[in-house]
């Protein structure tokens, strides 16, 4: 097995720490809050190979899974996880595969990677308001209206400027002679 180098261990860990610093931002809106973890998740997966932000975010699952309080608002625990708005933590895990995978190993721009982070914030909304429906009993429209509609348009301005940010701090990071994958 390839062993994963210190520094990429070190880049996973800071990047699980983002995630969990960015969570205790939270705005209410209803039972599921708007918070600043899909940010900070689109923000990895545009700045890390699909390995690395995968396992930044397996970190941060781990972390709120042992009692750390890192998810949204300082909570913490399975039941966080299994409860209504588990589901919007496991599409997290699509967002890094589906944005990392489209952005790594390709020359970036500026738009394809605010596409690429519009696309993962959909899969994680998209996970979210399924598991939302079914842990709730809701029926598909109430799940819909209160676990889907109230984050399109922050999702796409969070995804958009996740991209711009990532792509800015990337370059920044390469000519510095930085790499992060």
């Amino acid at each position: 097995m390839k062993k994963t180098p210190l520094k990429h261990l070190i880049f996973n860990a800071q990047a699980a720490i983002l995630i969990a610093i960015l969570a205790q931002f939270t705005l209410p809106l209803g039972p599921i809050p708007l918070t600043g973890q899909t940010f900070a998740v689109g923000l990895i997966a545009t700045l890390l190979s699909p390995k690395n932000a995968t396992q930044a975010l397996l970190l941060y699952w781990l972390l709120g899974l042992i009692g750390l309080p890192v998810f949204a608002g300082g909570s913490s625990g399975l039941p966080v996880f299994l409860g209504p708005t588990g589901g919007y933590l496991l599409g997290f895990l699509l967002t890094t595969l589906i944005t990392a995978s489209l952005l790594h190993n390709n020359s970036i721009t500026f738009f394809k990677a605010s596409y690429a982070n519009c696309l993962g914030a959909l899969a994680t909304l998209l996970v979210g308001t399924i598991w939302l429906k079914y842990q709730t009993s809701q029926p598909w429209d109430i799940a819909i209206k209160i676990g889907f509609y109230p984050f399109i348009i922050p999702g796409i301005i969070k995804a958009i400027g996740a991209g711009i940010l990532g792509l800015t701090v990337k370059k920044r990071l390469e000519k510095a002679k930085i790499f992060l994958n």
